[in-house]
């Protein structure tokens, strides 16, 4: 499932409104200069929740692929993982398995793809990880009916063939609304 995940983001385009000053985009967020939902930061990395983008307002956020997509993203600018400093690497692996667990928490489903892209696929040139929430299969649409927008789009009855899987995967991507993104944001946030 990771190939399809990646082959998503080659030849992603980045949003004008992304490309600025030429500055790299993430070292903006880090420097508050773009507005993005934080849920995670210390002093070496900081962790972003994807929402729907709306560039008229101000609003630039990371185009998620699935409702719960976070970024943790190295404050150090680097463009590849191999090059990180094993302080700033090690403060990374360990924001990647904090957050992913606290967003676990916050979803109720622990199935994720957790994706670094390096030149392949990497629509922003600064290191980072996607922490992008699996569907979850298995739950009919009628018994779903009541959950949060980030379940809602992971619930489908339950695949029986390769190609079925390929499809309910595709299907079940989609972003967070303004509301919904703080929503998430909070209940993820209180469990780090």
């Amino acid at each position: 499932m990771t190939s399809f995940m990646i082959k998503e983001q080659v030849d992603r385009k980045v949003h004008e409104e992304w490309k600025g000053d030429g500055r790299c985009t993430f070292c903006r967020v880090i420097a508050k200069e773009l507005p993005s939902t934080i849920v995670y930061e210390t002093d070496k990395v900081v962790a972003i929740l994807g929402k729907r983008a709306d560039f008229r307002s101000g609003l630039v956020d990371i185009l998620p692929l699935r409702p719960g997509h976070t970024l943790i993203i190295p404050k150090t600018h680097v463009s590849r993982v191999s090059d990180l400093s094993p302080d700033v690497a090690a403060a990374t692996g360990q924001a990647v398995s904090k957050v992913a667990k606290a967003l676990t928490q916050a979803i109720q489903n622990t199935a994720l793809n957790i994706v670094c892209n390096q030149e392949y696929a990497q629509s922003v040139p600064h290191v980072h990880f996607h922490i992008i929430p699996a569907p979850q299969f298995g739950v009919s649409a009628e018994l779903a009916h009541s959950d949060p927008p980030w379940k809602k789009a992971h619930r489908r009855v339950a695949p029986t063939t390769m190609q079925e899987l390929h499809q309910l995967e595709y299907e079940g991507r989609g972003q967070l609304n303004q509301e919904e993104g703080h929503a998430l944001a909070e209940m993820i946030r209180a469990r780090l």
